[in-house]
């Protein structure tokens, strides 16, 4: 019997079992409608490559009314982060990242549960090659173990160096959540929010016009709409962000500055001089001095177009770029990642969250997942990459709403690569996984011997047969306690571990013995 043909990575996933989509949400996950950009950022040390120095600078009169104004330059200082969210239930667990019993990663499962992953026998990580004496299909060069043909980690190293891949680690949180839904509290950005991080330009960015900013929703507990994510899904949306007036069109960037500067001064003058004969006399001529100080400092700023726009930034985009110029024109998902990283690592938003359709995959071959996460794998490499050329760190979120699972026949195909076909979904299945950059060297992980870190790299576990243990972390059943799970490691990695209670009143993940057990790695800054 013919295997069915493989599907473009943009082409639209429709099945006999799934109703027609009729919801912005189910048209994402059927990759009818694409996902648009995330932005994210973060709090920044820095908005530029150096977060020791300051790019803008204003003459020192009106740099001392920086703070006074509210103006912030660098952000509030805490690591950038991004999240991926795969719509219609990617498969994570076993092809791509591994995933093992209550003794970590490789703490193998049963041939059988590596065939529901996907994974026929001779593929399984669990076989040694006799002659190295060691797995052949076990890669550890991120820190976190991938499978070594996993479409993810494939697309990763694509982009990334490899002295930055020398400074990624990460862990892997076997988790069960719904299948092909938007209702799964799984979005983590505002849960980062209130941990403090923060942009200069807005705090939160999203791919989508929700109250999440993604595809997922938020758990309830973290929303607070006074940040809710501004969409962006293009790099023109990034340029639009800020309107630095008709000036520029006349005078040169420094030139505009001094005339902003200078109108500054006049008006503080004159403002001295009078009376405005309302109440509060002081407070608005402080809001009408502000207003003049921040034009300055937006022109100071922004006025170089290459400041926010990622297309010219030849660390992104060009012959020494992550992305070649032919590829980028091609790809809207490019574009959409660049927009995001330059926004991300610059520190222009808090945090942000970057939707990718079409992930409901389970098409009786295996060819169109593996492409569709060779093109996420590529984006998530990118994001690592350009934080390492701007020596700024990141935590990078991956999950999916579901997952999908194999009933063992093989796609021999080529770009099926001889793994099982995706033949239909299965929640029990699910994982999501972060990697932490760190420009200082590979984040260490908790535990004093090599078990106990193994045990820390991975959150919960799953039975041999390939199904989450339900009870092996709160967040392994729980999608709205996996977002507490990501946001105490990622104050973890600031040492803020111990003001977990304090930043989330209502956790539900126990105890300070038990949020011990949950926390990945040493502290990065």
């Amino acid at each position: 019997m013919p295997k069915p043909k493989h599907f473009h990575p943009d082409s639209p996933l429709l099945f006999a079992d799934h109703r027609k989509p009729m919801t912005r949400r189910e048209f994402i996950s059927s990759g009818l409608y694409k996902g648009g950009a995330a932005v994210a950022g973060l709090s920044l040390f820095s908005l530029f490559a150096n977060p020791n120095n300051a790019h803008a600078a204003l003459s020192p009169d009106l740099e001392a009314l920086r703070g006074s104004c509210g103006i912030s330059v660098q952000g509030a200082g805490k690591i950038p982060f991004i999240s991926f969210d795969l719509a219609g239930g990617a498969n994570i667990a076993g092809s791509n990242v591994l995933v093992g019993g209550a003794g970590g990663q490789q703490d193998f499962l049963s041939t059988a549960g590596y065939n529901k992953l996907g994974l026929p026998g001779d593929m399984a990580p669990s076989i040694a090659n006799p002659n190295a004496g060691m797995s052949d299909f076990i890669n550890t060069d991120l820190g976190l173990a991938f499978h070594s043909d996993s479409a993810f980690l494939r697309g990763i190293l694509e982009k990334v160096s490899a002295d930055t891949a020398s400074r990624i680690n990460g862990a892997v949180i076997p988790n069960r959540s719904d299948n092909d839904t938007g209702n799964n509290p799984h979005n983590p950005m505002y849960a980062i929010a209130a941990a403090g991080a923060n942009g200069s330009l807005m705090p939160l960015v999203g791919s989508r016009n929700s109250d999440s900013g993604g595809n997922s929703m938020a758990p309830t507990s973290f929303i607070d709409l006074s940040k809710r994510p501004t969409k962006i899904d293009r790099p023109s949306d990034v340029t639009g962000l800020v309107d630095v007036g008709d000036l520029f069109s006349l005078l040169s960037q420094r030139d505009a500055v001094a005339v902003m500067e200078s109108i500054q001064r006049i008006s503080a003058q004159k403002m001295a001089a009078v009376n405005t004969q309302i109440t509060r006399d002081d407070v608005v001529k402080d809001l009408v001095n502000c207003g003049y100080v921040k034009s300055a400092d937006l022109a100071d700023r922004f006025g170089d177009p290459s400041t926010l726009n990622p297309l010219l930034d030849p660390d992104i985009v060009g012959p020494g770029g992550i992305f070649g110029i032919n590829e980028f024109d091609a790809e809207s998902e490019f574009q959409k990642t660049a927009s995001i990283m330059k926004l991300v690592v610059n520190g222009f938003s808090g945090a942000g969250t970057v939707t990718m359709g079409g992930f409901d995959y389970h098409t009786g071959e295996r060819a169109t997942g593996e492409l569709r996460d060779l093109r996420a794998g590529r984006c998530m490499g990118a994001c690592l990459e350009y934080a390492s050329r701007r020596n700024m760190p990141l935590m990078l979120y991956v999950f999916s709403d579901g997952s999908v699972s194999s009933n063992g026949r093989i796609d021999d195909s080529m770009e099926g690569r001889g793994k099982g076909e995706w033949t239909g979904d299965n929640s029990s299945t699910g994982a999501s996984f972060f990697l932490v950059y760190n420009p200082s060297g590979r984040p260490q992980l908790m535990g004093g011997t090599s078990s106990q870190m193994a045990q820390k790299q991975q959150i919960g576990f799953m039975r041999s047969d390939a199904s989450v243990d339900t009870a092996s972390a709160p967040s392994a059943n729980n999608v709205n306690l996996l977002v507490e799970t990501v946001l105490l490691n990622y104050m973890a990695l600031h040492g803020e571990q111990g003001q977990f209670t304090t930043v989330a009143p209502r956790q539900g993940l126990g105890n300070a013995t038990m949020l011990d057990s949950l926390t990945a790695f040493q502290p990065i800054v």
